[in-house]
C-alpha cells in the first residue's frame, strides 16, 4: 500500500479499498496493515526527515521506491510500536527488501535502520 501511495499518488482510502478487494486476509492482519499504512502516512514528513538525517549522499527521491517505503514502514514501527522489538522490525524490513528489491538493498536498509534504532535507543534512555 505504501508503494502504491508513493508511486501512484492515489488517495489512501482508495488504496486501502483496492488492496483489500484483491487480498483476502484475516481481520487481525487487515487491522495491523491498515494501522501501519495509515500511521506511516500520517507521520510521513517526520519519518522522511529522520531517514534523511541518517543517509549519506542519498536523497529519498534517489532511493529505489521499494527501499524508500520499506524504510518508511520500519521507521514508523520503531517510532510508534513498542510491542514489536526493534530487532524484529529490522529483520522483517530486511526480508521484505531481499524479497522485493536486492541483497544490496537489504544491506543499505539495514545500515540506515540500525543507525536510527541506535539514536532512538539513546533518546529513550535519556527520558
Amino acid at each position: 500500500m505504501l508503494y502504491q501511495y508513493d508511486v501512484g499518488k492515489q488517495a489512501p482510502d482508495a488504496i486501502v479499498d483496492l488492496f483489500w478487494d484483491m487480498n483476502e486476509q484475516p481481520a487481525k492482519v487487515h487491522e495491523f496493515a491498515d494501522v501501519l499504512f495509515r500511521g506511516t502516512i500520517a507521520r510521513l514528513k517526520e519519518i522522511d526527515r529522520l531517514i534523511q538525517s541518517h543517509t549519506r549522499n542519498w536523497r529519498l527521491s534517489r532511493m529505489a521506491a521499494v527501499d524508500r517505503n520499506v524504510l518508511r514502514l520500519a521507521v514508523f514501527e520503531l517510532l510508534a510500536d513498542a510491542s514489536t522489538p526493534d530487532t524484529v522490525v529490522i529483520n522483517e524490513a530486511l526480508e521484505i527488501a531481499k524479497r522485493f528489491s536486492t541483497d544490496e538493498s537489504a544491506q543499505f536498509v539495514n545500515g540506515i535502520l540500525d543507525s536510527i534504532k541506535n539514536d532512538l535507543l539513546q533518546e529513550r534512555l535519556k527520558k
